[in-house]
């Protein structure tokens, strides 16, 4: 961190009764240090759990299993993790999975992530509830909001990234289609993937007969995809995809479940239900609990340009 150095000029001048004399006192940086009476790892522990706001971060660089993770928990040395929308709230009891072990001590959380490695943060307590970690080796700071698993609203999370939700199976299967509604082509549609990494929006089709495994689907077609909010509800979506060959395809996306969704497609009037098929659990970027799954690099992205960080590295100053 750059050193910032406050220059207070003690001076006592001496009035018609008394001798001049002036003392100058160059002072260390101002840390932010925790409430008083708190140590870092009590700080720690005045949340259950920490939001990732990812929108926030400062710098270039990314610590990849913070640029992963909606929540983060620090229990007994053993760091927590929601990197997963599919069982958010109900996993690990709302904590999520563990992911790797902390040592906490003065203003520096050291941090060994079972599958990255070490990460050590300076910890600067902003307010009561938001704490910033910033990494020295990639000059990056995340800001984390402090939140109880009782007042922790588990399904804004959910509804306001659900792009990443619909990433998290390697394929979804055509379960259900209405008796109703006018015929058209995405009827031949039986599966669709939602593919994460470089390209975020990227998706694919497959017409293989309902029943193939994920990894014996042929994918017809691959394009383009985006899911959009509704003004005034929360729990309903829009989803678009992007077929060159007959224009795009306009659904209303409705989540019945973890591993169901619903398509209305409104131009024919037709209703589809679609299950997840192949659950991909994320420990961290680029890497899946079973590495032959395919949609992999996934990772959270701000919504708005990264801003670069005031920060610079001066721990080792």
């Amino acid at each position: 961190m750059k050193t910032i150095k406050l220059l207070s000029v003690f001076a006592l001048v001496a009035t018609l009764f008394t001798s001049c004399y002036t003392e100058v006192i160059v002072e260390d940086p101002i840390v932010a240090t925790p409430a008083p009476g708190l140590t870092l790892n009590q700080l720690l522990n005045t949340h259950e759990l920490w939001y990732v706001d990812i929108n926030e971060t400062l710098g270039s660089g990314e610590t990849p299993f913070l640029q992963i993770a909606f929540t983060m928990s620090f229990r007994n040395g053993t760091l927590y993790a929601n990197n997963n929308l599919v069982g958010i709230g109900s996993q690990g009891n709302g904590y999520g999975i563990p992911v790797g072990n902390y040592n906490a001590y003065d203003m520096i959380l050291d941090i060994n992530h079972d599958i990255d490695g070490y990460e050590t943060f300076d910890v600067y307590q902003i307010d009561s509830n938001t704490i910033e970690l910033y990494n020295p080796y990639n000059d990056t700071s995340y800001f984390l909001n402090g939140y109880q698993r009782s007042n922790f609203d588990y399904d804004f999370v959910f509804y306001d990234n659900i792009h990443y939700f619909m990433q998290e199976y390697e394929a979804w299967e055509k379960t259900y289609t209405s008796e109703y509604g006018v015929i058209n082509e995405f009827d031949n549609e039986n599966f669709l993937q939602f593919l994460s990494g470089g390209n975020d929006s990227t998706f694919r089709s497959s017409q293989d007969a309902i029943g193939t495994h994920p990894d014996d689907l042929f994918w017809d077609y691959t394009g383009i995809y985006g899911v959009n909010n509704v003004p005034g509800n929360m729990y309903l979506k829009t989803l678009t995809l992007d077929y060159d060959f007959f224009d795009n395809e306009f659904f209303e996306l409705s989540v019945i479940d973890d591993e169901t969704v619903e398509l209305l497609h409104p131009l024919s009037g037709t209703v589809y239900e679609f299950r997840g098929r192949g659950y991909i659990q994320y420990l961290k970027t680029g890497t899946t609990i079973d590495k032959s799954k395919s949609s992999a690099l996934k990772k959270r992205k701000q919504r708005s340009a990264k801003k670069e960080n005031p920060r610079e590295n001066t721990r080792n100053k």
